[in-house]
């Protein structure tokens, strides 16, 4: 070994002196492959390896973000406007839907009032403080009016400065158009205008309702007085022969759209606009007034001739890329350049609705809303990307000098252990990884020891910790177990009640044969609740002078409650019946008196409708509010008994005398009598209609020769036809009697 290279600042070392302390061959020869490797470094080269890839990763990572802070700024304006027209367009879609349901929904109110016959439809003031009324609990609503088939006409509507006006045409005033100003009571003051030769058979909405055969939208047509466009929900009202009676109308004020459409955010320049299927501009967030006055009267104009140069030249593009509106069917994502090469995002949306309403809502928004703030943020992050790059090559020359100085001492240090220096005070006071490695040279062992003890005390640690959380969790299973066989038990027990007390609702029902016993009369019964308890009442009760008390009633909402207090109600209408009472009055009065006192007690706010009827030797004695009763003769003639003034709701109120009367009807053989509960009339399709009174009215005539119980299924079947698949959400109630 003797003759091998000497470190630089050593004396020459021999095999000798490595073999004396110990070490082998193994050990020398990798102390001379060292020793070449100092010989052949340079020495200085780490401040070049720590500043050249420092400073080619700073450029890298400057230019690669400025690229990408360019391209992700793009995709951004891609998704942004994107976001923003779903977002806009969603936003115009629930405001029309919220809108454009109210109308139809009063026309439907206003036919149930004709089909009830609850106001004469040539009763033009009855029907003017209806209407009245209507329009004070619609806000949104332009006017309500009632067009006749003989050229009468009947609305109160709200002119330009908000206030309520009648307007009217018939024969009296020689079928003028005559607006008159109504009081804080809705009733005419003085005349504020008038338009001679009138016909509301000849307007757009009328000829809508007559050509559509039902429910529908009109047209986008202009105001006959005042200079604004509306647009008219209509439904035609027939007679039981199919003869047109009239037309019911509700409209909106269009200009409502507009000042929606123009409260929207949308970017800085965007704009939104409603065209109808025709092309005609509806609505527009530019425009208050989207059309033109021409005789005091607007005109309907073309998105195309809008005063918003924006919606122009969008409704220039639509045009070119679609030759049709009504080609477009679904939702289209657009882009196109305007005059000055700027891109102009587009967003085509159809609307429609049940009633045929067909709309396109499109939203148009420039880039330059996005973009400007984008190509400025650019320069700002190339100014500082620069001022980065050069502030980092001058912190790297510092850092390098000041990372290299304490390297080069650990390297000495190195060296002198390789050389079996293992005495070593590396004196570099520092606080950061290479203080660190400097302390690690000087007690290496020593902290080696130290980490296992403290690895060994952190696992016994560890340990107990993880039997304590054992130990809690245990304990919380426990409990839960406990809750969840304490919450078994009370589901258990609600069932049991809920099942105690329909079982006591079907046990006190009339049983089948006690019906078949009642002489002269055919009697069939039926009753659904909607939930596991109803809230519907109906039983028949004979006495011994040969008097049948039959009832019927609905308490509000069901369930245990409702069931309850229908069982008290049968209770009650039993004990008068077996204490001889056949005074209306008294009976209705007591019972009721009876009902509110238990009410009061049970602290809850049922109440129920309740109509009792007394038949001996072919007579009937009704009395008692509740729905209608219908008779039908032998020979098919129908009569609808309406029983509104025949009592007062039970339980509302402690006494009811004043309000109790009776109606006599007399049953010939072959004439049937059928009684209800509104879970009938007010059960709904899939399409949210109502059975109805004219359809079950129609379907007692057509079975009116079959027994009492045939009826009872015809109207069961029918209805269930009707409810296809839908959730029952009330009780349903219904009595078939037939004289024998």
């Amino acid at each position: 070994m003797e003759g091998k290279p000497a470190y630089p600042d050593s004396q020459p070392v021999n095999a000798e002196r490595y073999l004396a302390k110990g070490y082998s061959m193994k050990t020398q020869i990798a102390h001379s492959k060292l020793q070449q490797l100092i010989n052949n470094s340079a020495y200085g080269s780490i401040q070049t390896l720590i500043i050249v890839p420092f400073v080619i990763q700073v450029v890298v990572a400057v230019s690669l973000t400025g690229y990408l802070s360019f391209r992700s700024g793009q995709r951004s304006v891609n998704d942004v406007a994107t976001q923003l027209r779903e977002e806009i367009t969603a936003r115009v879609n629930q405001n029309l839907q919220t809108y454009l349901a109210t109308p139809p929904q009063i026309n439907q109110l206003n036919r149930e009032v004709i089909d009830r016959a609850w106001l004469p439809m040539d009763d033009q003031e009855a029907w003017t403080q209806h209407l009245w009324h209507q329009l004070q609990v619609f806000p949104g609503v332009g006017a309500i009016n009632w067009a006749t088939e003989q050229g009468e006409f009947v609305g109160v509507g709200r002119n330009e400065n908000g206030s309520l006006v009648l307007n009217v045409a018939n024969q009296r005033n020689l079928f003028a158009y005559e607006q008159y100003g109504l009081d804080n009571e809705g009733r005419p003051m003085e005349l504020l205008k008038r338009t001679s030769n009138y016909d509301p058979r000849t307007r757009p909405q009328y000829e809508a309702a007559v050509v559509a055969g039902r429910a529908t939208w009109s047209d986008v047509f202009p105001h006959i007085t005042d200079p604004m466009l509306v647009i008219s929900a209509v439904e035609p009202v027939y007679d039981g022969r199919g003869q047109l009676q009239g037309v019911l109308q509700t409209r909106l004020n269009l200009s409502l759209l507009s000042e929606f459409l123009e409260s929207l955010n949308i970017g800085k320049t965007g704009q939104v606009f409603i065209v109808e299927s025709s092309g005609m501009l509806v609505a527009s967030s530019a425009d208050k007034m989207p059309f033109r006055r021409a005789n005091n009267q607007a005109e309907k104009i073309k998105p195309e001739e809008s005063e918003n140069a924006l919606i122009r030249e969008a409704s220039t593009f639509l045009t070119e890329e679609f030759s049709s509106p009504t080609q477009i069917t679904e939702i289209q994502q657009l882009s196109f350049k305007d005059e000055t090469g700027q891109r102009i995002f587009v967003q085509v949306s159809p609307f429609h609705d049940a009633y045929d309403l067909r709309w396109l809502v499109i939203v148009a928004i420039p880039e330059s809303d996005f973009m400007a703030e984008i190509l400025r943020n650019q320069r700002h992050t190339f100014i500082l990307c620069i001022l980065a790059l050069l502030g980092s090559v001058l912190v790297g020359l510092v850092t390098s000098r000041w990372i290299t100085r304490p390297i080069l001492q650990l390297k000495d240090a190195a060296i002198d252990l390789a050389q079996g220096n293992f005495d070593q005070d590396i004196d570099i006071h520092r606080k950061d990884e290479l203080g660190i490695l400097a302390g690690a040279f000087n007690s290496m062992a020593s902290q080696l020891q130290d980490v296992f003890a403290e690895l060994q005390s952190t696992n016994e640690d560890l340990e107990n910790r993880v039997k304590d959380r054992t130990k809690d969790l245990e304990a919380a299973s426990q409990q839960i177990l406990v809750l969840n066989t304490q919450l078994k038990e009370d589901n258990l027990r609600m069932s049991a009640e809920l099942d105690i007390a329909r079982i006591l609702q079907e046990m006190i029902l009339p049983k089948e044969q006690e019906l078949q016993q009642i002489p002269g009369l055919d009697i069939a019964g039926f009753m659904q609740a909607a939930n596991e308890v109803g809230g519907d009442y109906y039983d028949v009760l004979t006495h011994q002078d040969g008097l049948v008390r039959i009832g019927i009633g609905d308490v509000t909402g069901h369930g245990l409650e409702s069931g309850v207090l229908m069982i008290m109600v049968q209770t009650a209408v039993r004990t008068l019946l077996i204490a001889n009472e056949h005074d209306p009055v008294k009976v209705l009065n007591t019972l009721n008196q009876v009902i509110y006192e238990n009410v009061q007690r049970m602290d809850t706010d049922k109440n129920l409708s309740l109509m009792l009827l007394d038949y001996q030797d072919g007579h009937i004695s009704l009395s008692g509010q509740h729905e209608e009763m219908i008779v039908v003769r032998k020979n098919g003639d129908l009569e609808r008994i309406d029983t509104i003034d025949l009592g007062f709701p039970i339980g509302l109120i402690n006494d009811i005398t004043e309000f109790v009367a009776q109606q006599h009807i007399d049953l010939f053989p072959g004439d049937a009598a059928v009684l209800y509960t509104d879970g009938i009339t007010e059960a709904e399709s899939p399409n949210r209609k109502f059975y109805g009174l004219p359809r079950l009215a129609n379907v007692i005539q057509s079975n009116h020769q079959a027994s009492a119980y045939d009826i009872c299924q015809a109207i069961v079947i029918d209805l269930q036809n009707h409810i296809d698949n839908q959730i029952v959400h009330d009780d349903i109630t219904l009595i078939v009697l037939k004289q024998k």
